[in-house]
């Protein structure tokens, strides 16, 4: 990875919406620690910070897909966002199927300020590349052709329509893939 140490972060960014690998991990590991923050700030939900976490990381992966520099935003602000909606996203389905007050959930109000994110301790940032280095690996092997093809258009923005029509599929076997997606990486363990 120290081939990106001389390059300006748009320049990576480029080469990992293009598929590098090693451009996807670089910003994965720099990034990681806003998953594992939401994910933790979620007190009293239904759903493990464990789980939480892997929900920020597709969020992660999508602003990475997503992420346009003409928008004159940062990265890390897109980034938080981007893992911020997953993570929320993932709450409210999990809150539609139980029946308890609204009012347990932490808000997802936190300030935060571009550029002055809290950093993770030293261990903390093992733990995590550890995870996002097993969770690439669990990927590359567990997941079909047709699911890779799946996740990559669902991480660049694709509705499931579009997807559906692209693989030339229906709209419920595009359902059915990202939620087998879902399944395997919440399989992975953290």
């Amino acid at each position: 990875m120290d081939k990106f140490n001389n390059m300006n972060e748009t320049e990576i960014l480029n080469l990992a919406k293009d598929g590098d690998n090693e451009a996807i991990s670089f910003i994965i590991q720099k990034y990681k620690y806003i998953s594992i923050k939401l994910a933790s700030e979620w007190t009293n939900s239904f759903i493990e910070p464990e789980d939480l976490m892997q929900e920020g990381m597709i969020g992660l992966l999508a602003a990475i897909k997503s992420y346009d520099e003409s928008k004159k935003i940062s990265f890390l602000s897109y980034a938080y966002t981007c893992v911020g909606n997953s993570i929320q996203t993932a709450l409210r389905k999990v809150n539609r199927k139980k029946d308890f007050p609204k009012n347990s959930l932490v808000p997802f109000e936190k300030e935060f300020v571009d550029g002055k994110a809290n950093s993770l301790s030293a261990e903390d940032s093992f733990l995590a590349e550890e995870s996002v280095s097993m969770l690439l690996q669990q990927l590359d092997k567990s997941l079909s052709k047709m699911e890779n093809s799946v996740l990559r258009l669902f991480l660049v923005g694709c509705s499931y329509n579009e997807i559906a029509q692209r693989l030339n599929k229906s709209p419920k076997a595009i359902d059915n893939a990202l939620q087998r997606i879902r399944k395997k990486l919440k399989e992975v363990s953290f």
